[in-house]
C-alpha cells in the first residue's frame, strides 16, 4: 500500500511538516514522487518511520537516528528487539514512579504508613537507569560489573538525608567549579575545594575511594564527549579544568 504525506502523517500521528523535514535531512525519503509532484511512501518507508519514532521516543537525536537507520549494517529486526528491551526498562521505571505516587496518595489520606526511604525509591531508580543508559557500557568496562553494581546498590539504599546531601553536593561542585574556572588556576584554593567536593560527592556512590580511580574518572570526563558536554555546557573547557584540578588534588599526573 502507498501513502501520500497527508495520509502517512495521519496514520503515524505526526505532522506533514515533520515528514517533509525528514525528507529534507535525508532520514526518510519517499519511495517516489508522482506525476503531480506528491511524495509517495511505500511499506519500506512506513517501516523506517516506525523505527525513527521508536528511537525518538527513547530520546535519541535525529542526527544519531539518521546514522543508525541509514547504515548499510542496520538490522531492523534486531533494532526492534532492542527497542522492546528499552521500552520494558522505561515501563519498569514508570511503574515504580506510579507506585510511589499511589503510596504517597494513600499516605496523605491516612491509609498507609510510608517510610522516607520509600518516598525516594522511584527517583533513585531513575538515576541508576539514566546512568546505565548514558554511561553504563563505558564505566562497566573501566571499573567492572561488581564495582558498578555495588555503586548502584549504595545509591538505592541511601536515606532521605543522604539523598538530599548528595543532590546538594552536586550543585556545590558546579558552583565552586564555575567560580574557580574564572581565575583559570586549577591549583587555586577554590579549584581544590571543587575537587574536594567532587570527592565527597563520589563517596556517596563508590563503595570505596581511591586517588587513582578519582583521577581516572576525571580523565574520562575529558576523553568521553558525553561527560565533556555535561561539564562544558555553561563554559567550554570546564571538563579539562576539573580534570586538572583533580589531578593536582590526588597527586596524579596527566
Amino acid at each position: 500500500m502507498e501513502y501520500t504525506v497527508k495520509k502517512l502523517s495521519k496514520i503515524a500521528g505526526i505532522s506533514t511538516r515533520t515528514l517533509r523535514y525528514y525528507d529534507e535531512i535525508g532520514i526518510l525519503k519517499p519511495a517516489r514522487i508522482n506525476s503531480s509532484g506528491y511524495r509517495i511512501y511505500g511499506q519500506a518507508e512506513v517501516d523506517r518511520l516506525q523505527q525513527i519514532l521508536f528511537y525518538r521516543e527513547l530520546g535519541v537525536s535525529l542526527e544519531s537516528i539518521k546514522d543508525i537507520v541509514t547504515s548499510p549494517s542496520f538490522d531492523g529486526a534486531k533494532a526492534l528487539r532492542e527497542h522492546r528491551e528499552k521500552l520494558l526498562e522505561k515501563r519498569k521505571q514508570l511503574d515504580l514512579l506510579i507506585s510511589n505516587v499511589d503510596k504517597t496518595i494513600a499516605l496523605t489520606e491516612g491509609r498507609i504508613i510510608m517510610s522516607n526511604k520509600e518516598k525516594f525509591e522511584g527517583f533513585k531508580q531513575k538515576m541508576v537507569d539514566d546512568n546505565e543508559k548514558k554511561y553504563g557500557k563505558e564505566i562497566r568496562e573501566k571499573y567492572g560489573d561488581d564495582t558498578i553494581n555495588k555503586s548502584n546498590a549504595k545509591l538505592m539504599n541511601m536515606s532521605e538525608e543522604q539523598y538530599n546531601e548528595v543532590t546538594s553536593l552536586e550543585e556545590q561542585v558546579k558552583a565552586a567549579l564555575a567560580e574557580a574556572f574564572k581565575n583559570g588556576d586549577p591549583s587555586s584554593d577554590i579549584a581544590q575545594k571543587a575537587a574536594d567536593l567532587h570527592k565527597r560527592w563520589l563517596t556517596f556512590y563508590w563503595s570505596e575511594y581511591s586517588k587513582e580511580a578519582h583521577a581516572g574518572l576525571a580523565q574520562m570526563y575529558v576523553d568521553d564527549e558525553r561527560f565533556t558536554a555535561y561539564y562544558d555546557k555553561e563554559q567550554p573547557g570546564t571538563a579539562e579544568f576539573l580534570r586538572d584540578a583533580i589531578f593536582i588534588y590526588t597527586g596524579m599526573s596527566k
